[in-house]
């Protein structure tokens, strides 16, 4: 936490600058421009920051003198288009301009497309981008493939001039994420968030709707620690309430339409939250969320006939529930819906509950005038753990978490590269980072975590601050190491989960045709040897009976998939967060 001072912030600057040592001699042509910039952008955007103004200043100068061969050169980089990449597009940017001479164009574009213009750079060579924020999802890929430029070789090679001291990467609180089996960082951390439950806690208080669940069922309406709890508040919700102040209200939310996010729907952990793969941190061993089994590091197999769990009784069972609940307690909307189409609607004041929210959406859930917020700004809804299946065991995560991270591929020419990894540092740099938190309300820094203004910041922000200042918040991690190529393996889960949405297809048979399609791209990467350490090794089929007789997954279909319903206070969860 930053301490509380009383100099002036712009005379605090002054006299930081003339501390010997601090700043080195100024060049003779435009040092005052860059350091006056840094100045102005200090006291008028970036207050806010665990750094004092003296030390703002000192990592800023420390930026404008690394620059110095590099000014004048322009870079191009891309990220999905979130409110934190949003304010980096539109703010950061031009701040990084003006202090170091060095122009960024910073491209918004969606994620598939983001995803679509790396693989291509990765493919051919090509100098696309000179560089990406793009998930922790692909840290399989990128420490398999070779062509990306790990971050923790950058700073030791030739960017150990352009490398911040005040980095400080054990304040990352994603780095074990994109951080691949070889020990080395493939990514820095940009903007992280989870995927958790979302509720109504203004009606989950209410006297009356409590009095009718507990009659109905038999226990007290609250968070739901299983699934069957969430049915329970799906269905009354849905149709036991029906209405609240004149308004149709529903249980559930989420989306069905046929598009790429359906397949994120599913990848992000769905499985793991059912109880699917195996237990481990950060992601299940030797069977992780995507079903996917590896034996030391190499893939062998996403099927129940080759030791995965993609189509096993868990991942089926799952995938059922996705769809019986989406037909009978979302909106009938709902199932023409895509993530983005999805995402504002629990906002608009007629959604009870969702199990599968992400936290990236609390900045547009805090907007003056919401009917889920308060007049005093505080929100009427609260975000919590999300439930778990009945296969889910501890020890296993319980969900997914998003690290969007900066990315550099070894065909982009040297000194682009290694200006936008000075725009990399800049943009989650002690100096901006806090700012950029309160903004997007993706952290990514322990520092800024912990922070007063963070504490201030939290009863507006309705339990997000609480979880991350929890280790319970470890239990929720990026896809992992087991996923071998992530741009053609993710391609495939809307494809085949769509089948079973539209009824297309049963759940069965859209995670065998998955399973299989999965295996298919692991045997011709197999085959290619593309991926020289730790590529495909399957295994070859066999009885499913004896992997569904082996501990651990791919687990046998339980007798019983509707334990009784259990519901948590609020407040009792959030102790339990704190306590891991």
């Amino acid at each position: 936490m930053s301490s509380i001072h009383h100099t002036p912030r712009l005379t605090r600057i002054a006299m930081a600058m003339s501390l010997v040592g601090w700043i080195a001699a100024p060049s003779p042509v435009f040092a005052d421009q860059y350091q006056d910039a840094a100045k102005r952008w200090i006291e008028q955007e970036f207050s806010t920051s665990t750094l004092t103004p003296e030390e703002q200043m000192k990592e800023m100068q420390w930026f404008i003198d690394a620059a110095e061969s590099l000014r004048g050169k322009e870079i191009n980089v891309a990220s999905e288009t979130l409110t934190t990449h949003q304010y980096e597009a539109d703010v950061l940017a031009r701040a990084f301009t003006e202090i170091t001479g060095i122009e960024v164009n910073h491209d918004l574009i969606q994620e598939g497309d983001v995803i679509e213009k790396l693989q291509t750079q990765m493919q051919s060579g090509r100098n696309i981008y000179d560089g990406y924020v793009n998930d922790s999802d692909l840290i399989g890929t990128h420490s398999r493939y070779g062509k990306v430029v790990p971050i923790s070789e950058m700073i030791e090679g030739d960017g150990a001039e352009f490398t911040s001291p005040t980095l400080d990467l054990d304040d990352f609180i994603g780095l074990s994420f994109t951080t691949g089996p070889d020990g080395k960082v493939y990514q820095l951390p940009d903007q992280q968030f989870a995927n958790l439950y979302w509720f109504r806690a203004d009606w989950f208080d209410d006297p009356d709707i409590k009095q009718q669940f507990e009659e109905k069922y038999g226990y007290a309406l609250g968070v739901p620690v299983n699934w069957s709890a969430y049915e329970d508040i799906a269905d009354f919700f849905t149709n036991d309430v029906k209405e609240i102040d004149g308004t149709r209200v529903y249980g559930h939310m989420d989306y069905g339409k046929k598009d790429p996010s359906l397949g994120w729907r599913f990848t992000d952990a769905w499985f793991s939250m059912a109880g699917a793969g195996d237990k481990g941190i950060p992601n299940g061993l030797p069977v992780d969320e995507w079903g996917i089994r590896v034996e030391e590091c190499h893939p062998v197999g996403s099927m129940v006939a080759r030791g995965g769990a993609a189509n096993g009784p868990a991942a089926v069972f799952a995938t059922q529930k996705y769809v019986d609940w989406l037909k009978a307690y979302a909106p009938p909307a709902a199932q023409g819906m895509t993530f983005s189409e999805a995402g504002p609607v629990p906002a608009q004041g007629n959604i009870a509950q969702q199990i599968f929210w992400y936290t990236a959406f609390t900045a547009d859930m805090t907007k003056e005038g919401l009917a889920v917020v308060n007049e005093d700004g505080t929100p009427k809804w609260r975000m919590a753990p999300s439930p778990v299946g009945p296969y889910w065991e501890d020890g296993m995560k319980k969900g997914y978490q998003d690290v969007g991270a900066w990315t550099f591929f070894d065909s982009t020419p040297q000194e682009n590269r290694l200006a936008a990894w000075l725009y990399a540092q800049f943009v989650t740099s002690k100096t901006v980072s806090l700012k950029k938190t309160l903004v997007g309300l993706t952290p990514i820094r322990e520092s800024d975590i912990q922070s007063e203004a963070m504490t201030e910041a939290a009863p507006r922000l309705g339990g997000l601050v609480e979880f991350y200042r929890s280790p319970a918040r470890l239990q929720w991690s990026p896809t992992g190491t087991n996923v071998p190529d992530y741009p053609k393996l993710a391609q495939l889960w809307w494809q085949y989960v769509s089948r079973a949405a539209s009824g297309e297809s049963s759940a069965q048979e859209a995670l065998d045709g998955l399973a299989e399609a999965q295996d298919r791209i692991l045997e011709r990467l197999e085959r290619a040897k593309v991926q020289e350490e730790c590529g495909p090794r399957l295994n070859e089929k066999r009885d499913p009976q004896y992997w569904l007789d082996q501990p651990g997954a791919p687990k046998p279909k339980l007798d019983n998939e509707k334990p009784q319903g259990k519901t948590v206070p609020y407040d009792e969860l959030v102790k339990s967060w704190q306590e891991g």
